[in-house]
C-alpha cells in the first residue's frame, strides 16, 4: 500500500532544494481519516511518524491519548473543532490545525488551565473566503492571534485550504506571508495534489492522504 511513500519524500525533498530549503524543513502528515488501524501500523513501518485525523471520535479509536503513544508519534487534528470537543482534543492531540474563532480560543484556554497541557495550534485561515468552509476571515485574521495570545496559547503557525477551483500557490504565497508578519514560523498548507508546491513556497507540514494509502472508498 505504501509503496510509493519513498517517492512522495523524494519529490518533497526536491522540492525543498528549489526553495533552497533543508531537507528536514517540512514533515509529512499521513492522513489517516477513514483508514483503519492496520494502515497506520503499516505507515509506522515505513517510518511515518506524523499522523493526521479529521475527527475526534475516529482518532481516538484508532490511537492511544498524548500520555501513552511514543514520545516519537505526533498526532494532528486538521478538521474542524467543535467547542464540546475540545477537552477530548486537548487531551488526546499534539497539534490542532484547526482553530478559527473566538469562541474556540476561550474554550481551548479554559480547558489547557483544567488540564495543564494544551496541544500546539494552528490558526485556519479561509484565504477564498468560501462560505461553506471552516476558517477564519483574512481580515479577522490578526485580531483572533491576539486574543490567542493574549491567552498565552502556543500558537505556532497559520493553516489553509485553497478553494479547489483556483490555482493553490496564490494563497499559500499569501499564507506564507501572513506567517512572517505575525512572526509565526509554522506552515501548514499542501495536500496530495499539491504538496510540492506548497513545500517551496515555506510549508513546514504537508497533509498527505489518498496519495500514500490510494483514494478512499
Amino acid at each position: 500500500m505504501l509503496d510509493n511513500i519513498e517517492a512522495i519524500r523524494k519529490r518533497l525533498h526536491r522540492a525543498l532544494e528549489r526553495a533552497s530549503r533543508p531537507k528536514d524543513s517540512c514533515q509529512i502528515i499521513a492522513v489517516t481519516k477513514t483508514y483503519d488501524s492496520l494502515i497506520v501500523d503499516e505507515a509506522r513501518n515505513h517510518g511515518m511518524a506524523h499522523f493526521g485525523e479529521n475527527k475526534v471520535q475516529e482518532a481516538m479509536g484508532k490511537f492511544a491519548d498524548a500520555e501513552n503513544r511514543p514520545s516519537n508519534e505526533k498526532l494532528h487534528l486538521i478538521g474542524p473543532l467543535q467547542s464540546n470537543k475540545a477537552r477530548q482534543a486537548l487531551q488526546h492531540f499534539d497539534f490542532i490545525h484547526s482553530v478559527d474563532r473566538p469562541k474556540l480560543v476561550t474554550a481551548l484556554a479554559r480547558i489547557r488551565d483544567e488540564e495543564g497541557r494544551c496541544p500546539k495550534l494552528f490558526i485556519q485561515v479561509n484565504t477564498g473566503e468560501e462560505a461553506q468552509k471552516a476558517g477564519v476571515m483574512p481580515a479577522d485574521l490578526n485580531q483572533l492571534v491576539d486574543q490567542a495570545r493574549s491567552l498565552s496559547l502556543p500558537v505556532a503557525g497559520l493553516m489553509c485550504i485553497p478553494p479547489a477551483n483556483q490555482a493553490p500557490a496564490p494563497h499559500f504565497a499569501w499564507l506564507s506571508q501572513r506567517a512572517k508578519s505575525l512572526d509565526l514560523r509554522e506552515l501548514s498548507m499542501g495536500m496530495s495534489s499539491d504538496y510540492e508546491a506548497a513545500a517551496e513556497l515555506g510549508a513546514t507540514y504537508v497533509r498527505v492522504g489518498s496519495a500514500l494509502f490510494g483514494q478512499r472508498a
